[in-house]
């Protein structure tokens, strides 16, 4: 960075446009990848091509010459990058000095080269043949005194057909332990929907946008987290569709914003207003919320008004009396308080909803992380079930999941909690008996190494142990381990928290291309509205010393278990036979897979409420109750602030691209704190003042993070944000959705202290 120095200054202009422009050529610049970059950009989300390893969003129904956004182009370019994390490099640093770096240094050194393992008597990692690596943690698992002491992390990079066989490889190794990124964000989703509507994916495609007649976007900041979907909310505004955002975040996208590939806003710096009403949601008051749209709803069927749809609810679900009971139930000063809304602006949210003939209600990580994040998405179902909002052109639930194959990864068999039916299927493919209880999500994997119970840790892909809660704790947990493998493209703080082994195993990056005894192979990858496509890398690898995700397990697998019952060396070379398998595992959904890919577009896995049909055990559609209006456990202390961890828009995940937040008008500084200025006047704080964050917990244990920057920002009052994972070690491990296990990341009681 040419300037250093914190600044902070409002961003006035709309999202997109010449920004995103001028952003996309700079990241290409910085990574020294203007002609390798731009060319590999026009392959991406195209067919034929590669998919963007960034966000899960679908390609557009129509073919366009440019199929990305900024934060897919960044994405792109840190993984083609030109610099290079060579066996030279760590013989330069030790794991300790490394460790003193910061995450967006470590990610700025570029690619991994070579395998490398750990050695204790110099603090550094050294070179690895490949054989070794494998001889190395095939003697870890089979030392084992159970199968149970390894845990089998995934990122959501990684494709279906790595991941398919990663979950046989483990099941035949004898464990469900499969605590995976879903478990951090999404696992709501999997686990709430399911007893609602029968499945735990969105129910809409890319095409009901079309036919939407409202949108709702709760808990996601759509502009940098999902951009792509903005083309689909500026063309709905612009046929006049009623879009409601609900967040306690004005984000910039929401509010304005221009379309990089609209030629006449970009030539006449225009630009269009997105949000038809910004619902300035308390953290936390979106059950309120919900519940006080139901009220208004309830009150005037009471009135003799046609406000319901009973025809659906009558033939589709069962429970609504006692839905209907409870919201009535509910004071209005209550759900005004716990909200931070005023009561007219829950009419009109409930207005806008009710004239709606078919509503899309769009979610983020502002709704799933929560402690009762799953059963709040079962009361974004109750609302939807009212109007009868499922199984029609333009209505349904959209989770927007952020990684790009987090969806396809647990619809291939990446799950703690397999169902019976799903084991039988392996059980038969495959001729071995799977282990039948329920694995360790990603809290009690962290528990397992706490408690010694946990001895192997292999990571395929992301960094575990910057993403999750209680850092410190979490750090000292994984340092118990007697082997770490983390299986990346970049270096990252996963790396260098590592057990008394550790290797770094290095991968072909998704825009490369993976060559094969049998030829090139491609892979397939399913996106956030059950779309699943081919992608084809168009680069060259990094260095002739990578290896593809498939042939890692592959070989893991082969090291491990040498009576195998599985083909592993088989598929290795050619992966239509893995595809083959998948279909036979899941043939509802996946029978005649490797013609189906064929087709240029992919196809649409069946989601049967689109078809209103529910697998539920009753097959129905259940509306269910979550008694009260708050989603997280109430506290007493009147200093009591809630955090919401978020990600600036120069980032994806735990990936920093700068320290700079455009949007949010933050630059070069990620230790602020977003707070409004009258809380911060009623605590004698000037803005810009120096503080500390102090966890509120009765645990025992003290968690703080000091040195952070107040910054006046909109926010709703009693609610602050910063960004993570600075700010991971505020958030307790046993702070979690007890029935997804996803930590409540968006709802940390804290307090301010003195830096």
């Amino acid at each position: 960075m040419t300037d250093s120095k914190p600044r902070y200054k409002t961003y006035h202009h709309p999202a997109g446009g010449w920004g995103a422009a001028a952003a996309t050529a700079k990241v290409l610049m910085e990574q020294s990848v203007i002609t390798k970059g731009s060319r590999a950009l026009l392959a991406m989300n195209q067919p034929g091509g590669f998919k963007c390893p960034s966000c899960a969003f679908p390609d557009a129904d129509c073919k366009k010459t440019l199929e990305f956004c900024e934060n897919g182009a960044k994405a792109l370019a840190f993984e083609a990058t030109k610099r290079r994390v060579t066996r030279e490099f760590f013989a330069q640093h030790t794991v300790s000095e490394l460790m003193e770096q910061s995450d967006y240094w470590l990610e700025m050194q570029g690619r991994l080269t070579e395998p490398m393992r750990y050695d204790p008597r110099s603090d550094r990692y050294v070179p690895c043949d490949w054989d070794t690596a494998f001889k190395l943690i095939g003697a870890h698992l089979r030392s084992l005194e159970s199968p149970h002491q390894a845990e089998f992390y995934t990122s959501g990079r990684t494709p279906n057909e790595a991941a398919f066989l990663y979950a046989i490889f483990v099941r035949e190794f004898g464990t469900n332990n499969f605590p995976d990124c879903s478990n951090m964000c999404h696992e709501p989703t999997s686990r709430g929907l399911p007893p609602a509507i029968g499945i735990g994916k969105g129910t809409v495609v890319l095409e009901d946008f079309e036919h939407a007649e409202a949108i709702f976007v709760i808990g996601q900041n759509t502009g940098t987290n999902s951009p792509r979907m903005m083309t689909n909310l500026v063309e709905a505004r612009k046929r006049g569709v009623p879009i409601v955002a609900v967040n306690p975040m004005p984000e910039r996208a929401l509010i304005r914003f221009t379309e990089p590939q609209d030629v006449v806003q970009m030539a006449t710096f225009g630009s269009t207003a997105i949000a038809s009403e910004f619902v300035h949601i308390r953290i936390g008051g979106d059950l309120a919320l919900i519940k006080g749209m139901m009220k208004v709803m309830f009150e005037r069927e009471a009135q003799g008004e046609a406000v319901l749809d009973h025809d659906f609810i009558r033939e589709h679900t069962v429970g609504v009396d006692a839905i209907r009971a409870d919201a009535i139930a509910q004071d209005w000063s209550e759900i005004v308080r716990i909200s931070g809304l005023e009561e007219a602006q829950i009419r009109r949210c409930a207005e806008i909803y009710i004239r709606s003939r078919a509503t899309m209600i769009c979610y983020g990580m502002g709704l799933t992380q929560h402690q009762q994040g799953s059963r709040l998405l079962q009361q974004v179902a109750n609302l939807l079930f009212l109007r009868g909002n499922f199984g029609k052109p333009g209505a349904g639930i959209s989770p927007i999941r952020g990684h790009s194959n987090v969806q396809g990864d647990r619809t291939v068999g990446i799950d703690e909690k397999p169902t019976q039916d799903y084991l039988d299927r392996v059980r038969d493919v495959f001729g071995f008996e799977p282990p039948r209880h329920d694995g360790h999500h990603t809290i009690e994997s962290v528990e397992a190494m706490e408690n010694g119970t946990a001895k192997v840790f292999i990571g395929m892909g992301g960094n575990f142990v910057r993403a999750i809660p209680d850092t410190e704790r979490s750090y000292a947990a994984m340092r118990k381990l007697d082997l770490t493998v983390g299986i990346a493209i970049k270096l990252n703080r996963g790396h260098l928290v590592h057990g008394r082994d550790a290797l770094i195993l290095p991968v072909i990056a998704r825009s490369e291309k993976i060559v094969t005894a049998a030829g090139e192979q491609f892979v397939t990858i399913e996106d956030s509205m059950s779309n699943v496509t081919a992608s084809r890398g168009v680069l060259t690898p990094a260095s002739p010393d990578l290896l593809p995700e498939v042939e890692i397990v592959c070989r893991m697998a082969m090291a491990t278990l040498p009576n195998s019952k599985v083909p592993w060396q088989s598929y290795i070379d050619d992966y239509g036979p893995i595809r083959d398998k998948i279909a036979e595992v899941y043939p509802e959904i996946y029978a005649g897979f490797s013609e189906r890919i064929k087709e240029p577009k992919g196809f649409h896995l069946d989601i049967p409420p689109r078809r209103r049909v529910w697998p539920t055990p009753n097959g129905k559609a259940n509306f269910l109750l979550l008694p009260g209006l708050e989603v997280n456990d109430v506290v007493a202390d009147p200093a009591m602030l809630r955090l919401a961890t978020v990600r600036s828009h120069d980032q994806f995940n735990t990936t920093i691209y700068s320290y700079n937040d455009r949007y949010r008008g933050v630059y070069n500084d990620r230790m602020v704190l977003f707070m409004n200025a009258e809380d911060r006047e009623d605590r004698g704080l000037d803005e810009g003042a120096r503080i500390a964050l102090e966890t509120i917990s009765d645990d025992g244990i003290a968690r703080r993070v000091d040195g952070l920057t107040i910054l006046d920002y909109p926010m709703p009052r009693g609610s602050v944000a910063g960004y993570y994972p600075e700010l991971n070690p505020l958030l307790p491990l046993d702070y979690y959705d007890r029935v997804s296990g996803t930590p409540a990341a968006k709802s940390i009681p804290v307090r301010i202290s003195a830096d």
